[in-house]
């Protein structure tokens, strides 16, 4: 009933057309709202997944790392149990260690990562390669693909360099002799990935035997495991079956939780866009009182006439709260398809680009989540009733005057 009378009063032609013009600002200042905030959180989720697309191209679905110190020894009835765990489509072995890379008067700190032939089976650094090859060479004859970050720091092309490079890595034990604490080795270089600023700028991949006879590690001796899942499997599933397959020496962490602080930032930050675009739909949303209280003025017989028949003070507040609502779902649904609109424009013609051409993009990215969109329409309701409930309250509380 009360939607009735709110359809009625939102349809019919009032005294002062400026109530009409009101309305409808109020109406278009909602629709402009809801539609800015569904596009942006969109663009937001676009770039949020682009980060984690350019994270799980390094960072694997599972990692299996030693409880205590740098290494773990895996036997191979262990690897064995890696295998047939369900859920587990590949793994591949490392060894990672801090080393210092120089190229003559050139130098830089970085991670030497060595690798076994699997690696491009759990990740796709491979294709990440911007330019040169993806070789690793041998234990004795070793080369390297770098992060473009580290061949800017070493000022070389990868793929072009005549010379090799010389690499430091800490000994194991303990020494007194500084000059003892390192081992050196000159190291090729077959080209450069470039994937993220986090990873292009201390990253070098090897192969897993030059590191391991560098750092003085058994055959079977290694820094992690790192797995790749079959598609649809549930990553806690397969780490509590990992944990239990393999023991208390190991500890198995998942995407999530090798960039805990990372992905807690993103998190935190769509939560302050939210808060900002919820506070930029109230201001619009506040047009509402204005079209609202005019209205209470131009139905004061209405509403006399509706008490003296009977009705209470809250069926009368439910009315205008009523038309609050409809002004606001009206906005609300033509923000939505608006934002539609925008964000199927910009993923199929990328109308807006990005600037500087550094990217790896050249567009604004757009990724549209039902569940935006309700949190939304949801935020516009609950502004919608609390802007509409001064107006509401004002009209139930009208006196009867009837002459």
């Amino acid at each position: 009933m009360n939607f009735l009378f709110a359809w009625r009063y939102f349809r019919s032609k009032k005294s002062t057309n400026a109530i009409n013009i009101i309305a409808w600002i109020s109406v278009l200042a909602i629709m402009v709202g809801t539609a800015s905030f569904i596009v942006v959180l969109s663009v937001y989720n676009g770039f949020e997944d682009l980060v984690k697309s350019l994270y799980a191209s390094f960072y694997t679905d599972l990692k299996v790392v030693p409880v205590k110190g740098k290494t773990i020894i895996f036997t191979p009835e262990e690897l064995a149990k890696i295998k047939t765990v369900p859920g587990v489509d590949a793994y591949s072995l490392n060894v990672e260690e801090k080393a210092l890379m120089r190229n003559g008067d050139w130098q830089s700190l970085v991670y030497l990562k060595g690798v076994d032939s699997d690696y491009t089976k759990v990740t796709s650094v491979k294709q990440h390669v911007r330019h040169g090859n993806y070789e690793l060479g041998t234990a004795d004859k070793p080369v390297a693909v770098l992060g473009v970050g580290v061949e800017n720091a070493l000022a070389l092309e990868a793929e072009k360099a005549l010379l090799p490079l010389t690499v430091y890595l800490p000994q194991k034990g303990e020494t007194t002799d500084p000059l003892q604490s390192l081992a050196a080795d000159n190291i090729s270089t077959s080209g450069a990935f470039a994937i993220q600023e986090d990873f292009d700028n201390k990253y070098v991949i090897t192969n897993i035997g030059f590191m391991q006879r560098m750092l003085h590690l058994q055959p079977d001796e290694y820094s992690a495991a790192e797995i790749s899942l079959k598609a649809g499997a549930n990553p806690d599933k397969v780490k509590r079956n990992l944990q239990a397959a393999l023991g208390n020496k190991i500890d198995v962490t998942t995407r999530y939780e090798q960039n805990k602080t990372f992905f807690s930032a993103m998190q935190l930050e769509k939560w302050i866009i939210y808060g900002v675009l919820s506070l930029i739909l109230t201001v619009a949303a506040f047009t509402m009182i204005g079209a609202l209280t005019m209205l209470v003025l131009e139905k004061q017989k209405d509403i006399q006439i509706l008490k003296a028949l009977g009705t209470p003070d809250n069926k009368v507040q439910g009315i205008f709260l009523s038309e609050g609502l409809l002004l606001a779902s009206v906005g609300g649904v033509g923000g939505v398809l608006l934002a539609v609109i925008i964000c199927w424009a910009q993923e199929k013609f990328k109308i807006i680009a990005l600037e500087g051409g550094s990217f790896v993009i050249d567009h604004y990215p757009v990724k549209l989540y039902a569940s935006d969109v309700l949190l939304v329409l949801f935020t516009v309701i609950i502004v919608a009733m609390l802007a509409s409930w001064f107006p509401s309250r004002k009209a139930s509380l009208q006196p009867i005057e009837l002459r």
